[in-house]
């Protein structure tokens, strides 16, 4: 990408989104197309593909989703198959059609085998069942992933794909239904702190493995790729570590400064017992993860603090 190339960020005001804007700006590039829901319903292919006739990018990053924690996804199935193979594909095609030099899709580590190998590999897509509480948002995100891929190969086309582990970080969504663990941790215990209470109920027994990336450096990830990398395979995100949720229900109680009791709904379920990515192929093409756990919790967490809508989401 050249610092003047037009590049359009789907999903500008999510958090990965908003991290990639600014990454972007970060490194000096300065056409930047960005459009909110109310000015471009994803959704609608006229309406997308009367944006890319009029704007004409030459890159895109991919990164609007219909998005939530094990309650949404486990809720609302039809909806979240739905509205995020529509968008995917409204967006990819038209950015095809109108002669984009290079698309990066977002998908997201789901999209693996619930007892794939660990780490998993980008291989191992395809190779058993998915995960029955985010199948439906897994198998949206295969579909827009393999579309780069046939466009690939039956057209010549340039579209990457990029699977992110766990994110959180800056702009991430705190809604007590709709939220991610650790955001959803960062809220309970926030919100038990200011109560007073001297206990917090955490879902399952806190046993499942689960690996955490800051998203300003997936961002950066992000736009690495796309200046650095083509391919039909997907490229992992992740930091190559991993903890219990335990360990990180501990991790976000201390950065609160909760220091009441953790107690564990063992009747609730815990989703996929481990997930860890393998990232030998993103260190193998020359980027390395930057922020730690514990400080990227206390990034997210002054976020939150400085977030006036926060409980409203």
């Amino acid at each position: 990408m050249e610092k003047n190339s037009k590049i359009y960020v789907a999903g500008h005001r999510g958090m990965v989104g908003s991290a990639i804007v600014r990454e972007l700006q970060r490194q000096g590039y300065t056409n930047i197309i960005v459009r909110t829901h109310s000015d471009l319903d994803l959704t609608r292919q006229c309406e997308v593909e009367a944006f890319f006739e009029k704007e004409k990018p030459e890159y895109v990053f991919l990164a609007a989703a219909k998005v939530g924690g094990i309650i949404a996804n486990n809720n609302h199935l039809a909806d979240f198959m739905y509205e995020n193979m529509i968008l995917e594909m409204n967006v990819i095609h038209s950015a095809w059609q109108n002669g984009c030099k290079k698309l990066e899709f977002l998908g997201s580590s789901c999209i693996y085998p619930r007892m794939a190998p660990q780490p998993m590999k980008e291989d191992c897509l395809l190779t058993s069942a998915l995960e029955p509480t985010n199948e439906a948002y897994a198998l949206a995100k295969i579909s827009g992933l393999k579309y780069c891929e046939y466009l690939n190969r039956q057209y010549g086309t340039d579209y990457i794909s990029v699977m992110p582990t766990n994110l959180y970080g800056p702009n991430d969504n705190y809604h007590p239904e709709h939220s991610h663990v650790l955001p959803a941790l960062i809220r309970r215990f926030h919100e038990a702190k200011e109560q007073g209470l001297g206990t917090v109920t955490c879902w399952g027994d806190g046993s499942p493995l689960r690996e955490f990336l800051y998203v300003d450096d997936l961002a950066n990830l992000c736009v690495f790729l796309m200046n650095n990398y083509s391919g039909n395979e997907t490229v992992n995100a992740g930091t190559g570590k991993e903890l219990t949720i335990k360990e990180l229900t501990e991790s976000v109680a201390k950065v609160v400064g909760y220091k009441g009791e953790i107690l564990w709904d063992k009747t609730r379920p815990n989703g996929t017992p481990r997930k860890l990515l393998d990232v030998s192929k993103a260190k193998s093409l020359g980027w390395m993860y930057k922020t730690e756990l514990e400080d990227g919790i206390r990034l997210a967490y002054q976020d939150f603090l400085n977030n006036p809508h926060r409980m409203e989401r």
